[in-house]
C-alpha cells in the first residue's frame, strides 16, 4: 500500500497532526510497503490504545481520500473496492476498512527493551532487502538516529547511556 511516493506528503501531515494535536511523541517509525511500525509515547496522558484508534481513524480517512483524489493512481479502483469489501465485514466501519482491526502494541518497560524495539523497527527495510543500511531507507527514522535529517520533524531520538 505504501509504495507510492504520492502518499509520503500525506504521511508527513498525519505524523505532524499526531505530534501536535494528540501529544504523540515519536521515538521511531518506519513505513513499509504493507505496514507501519511506530514507537511512541503520549505526552498528554492519553491511553495508547485510544491514541492508536485516533491515528487509525484519521489516517484511514486521509489516505483513502488521497487515493480517491489521485487520478494517476493505477490501483485506485482495486484498492477502493478492496477497502469497501473489508468494511462490509466490519461492524464499526461504514465505508472503507483501511487498517486491520488488530495491531500489535507492546508496552516498552525498560531502556533495554526500548532500544531493542527501535533497532527492530529500523532493521525492517534491511531484513526485507530494500536497503543495505537502515539509514539509507528514506521512510524511517533511522536517519535521525544516524545524526542526519530524517523525513519527519520533531523525532525524539532515544539515547541510552551506560554509567559504570
Amino acid at each position: 500500500m505504501f509504495c507510492k511516493k504520492t502518499l509520503t506528503p500525506r504521511c508527513r501531515t498525519i505524523a505532524s497532526c499526531g505530534q501536535h494535536e494528540k501529544g504523540l511523541e515519536i521515538h521511531a517509525w518506519c513505513i513499509m510497503t504493507s505496514h507501519i511500525h511506530l514507537v511512541f509515547r503520549s505526552i498528554k496522558g492519553q491511553k495508547p490504545e485510544l491514541l492508536i484508534g485516533d491515528l487509525k481513524r484519521f489516517t484511514s480517512k486521509s489516505l483513502v481520500k488521497a487515493i480517491q483524489e489521485n487520478h494517476r493512481e493505477s490501483r485506485k479502483e482495486f484498492l477502493l473496492d478492496f477497502f469497501r469489501k473489508e468494511a462490509v465485514k466490519s461492524s464499526n466501519v461504514s465505508h472503507y476498512q483501511f487498517w486491520r482491526h488488530d495491531n500489535k502494541p507492546i508496552e516498552l518497560w525498560s531502556n533495554h527493551i526500548i532500544k531493542q524495539k527501535i533497532d527492530y523497527v529500523h532493521q525492517n527495510p534491511v531484513e526485507s532487502g530494500l536497503v543495505y543500511k537502515a539509514e539509507d531507507y528514506v521512510y524511517s527514522s533511522a536517519r535521525d538516529y544516524a545524526d542526519e535529517k530524517g523525513l519527519l520533524d520533531d523525532i525524539v531520538v532515544f539515547r541510552m547511556f551506560d554509567f559504570l
